[in-house]
C-alpha cells in the first residue's frame, strides 16, 4: 500500500514536467574532433617522440664525480688537434647553458644545438653543464649524462673538460666534425689558391 501512496505522490509531482525538446539537447563532439584533454595529451606524445627521436639515451648512466675531467677523442683524431681543444686553443664558436634546465630540455638542447651547429660549420663548442654537486639523484647528474651523451653522437670527434677560464670543471670544449658542405667549401677555397 505504501507503494501505490509513493507512486501517486511521484505522479503528482511529475505532471507538469514536459519532455526536453530536441534544441534544448547538449551537442555532443563528433567522433572526428578532438577535445581539449586529447589535444594536451597528443602535444605532450608529440614532444616526448621528438625527444626519443634524436637517439640520446635516458637510460642508467655511469655516475661521474662531480670533480673528474670529461674527455673522449674519435680513434683517427691527431693528437696535436686533441691537444689544442684539450689546452683551449681553438676559438670557441657557440656556448650552450644546461645549468637550471631539466633533463628532458637540456638533452633536447644539447642534441639541437650541436646539430645545427654542425650544419651551419661551426666545429668548437663549450657546454656548460655545472659540476651538479647537489644534483639529484646523484652528485654529477648532468654531467654523467653529458658525458654520456657527447659520446653517442657520430658528429662530436673530441671533447675534454673545459680550462678554469672557461668553467673548468662544470663545461665542456666540444669538437664537431667538418659538415660536408664546409668539406666543399675548403676544397674550393684551395683550388682557388693554385
Amino acid at each position: 500500500m505504501s507503494k501505490s501512496i509513493s507512486d501517486a505522490s511521484f505522479m503528482d509531482e511529475m505532471q507538469d514536467v514536459k519532455p526536453l525538446s530536441a534544441i534544448n539537447k547538449a551537442p555532443l563532439p563528433s567522433k572526428g574532433a578532438e577535445t581539449l584533454a586529447q589535444r594536451l595529451k597528443r602535444e605532450a606524445l608529440e614532444k616526448q617522440v621528438a625527444l626519443d627521436d634524436n637517439g640520446l639515451s635516458v637510460e642508467y648512466v655511469k655516475p661521474i664525480d662531480p670533480y673528474d675531467f670529461i674527455t673522449y677523442k674519435q680513434d683517427g683524431i691527431q693528437d696535436g688537434v686533441y691537444k689544442n681543444l684539450r689546452l683551449g686553443k681553438y676559438d670557441i664558436d657557440s656556448r650552450l647553458v644546461l645549468k637550471h634546465l631539466s633533463f628532458d630540455d637540456a638533452r633536447f638542447s644539447i642534441y639541437d644545438t650541436l646539430k645545427a651547429c654542425h650544419e651551419r660549420g661551426i666545429r668548437c663548442i663549450l657546454i656548460d653543464h655545472g659540476i651538479g654537486m647537489n644534483s639529484k639523484p646523484f652528485p654529477g647528474f648532468m654531467k654523467s649524462y653529458v658525458n654520456q651523451w657527447l659520446r653517442e653522437m657520430n658528429m662530436v670527434i673530441a671533447f675534454h673538460t673545459a680550462l678554469k677560464q672557461h668553467g673548468g670543471l662544470g663545461a665542456v670544449y666540444v669538437l664537431l666534425k667538418k659538415h660536408p658542405n664546409q668539406k666543399q667549401i675548403n676544397r674550393e677555397q684551395h683550388q682557388k689558391r693554385f
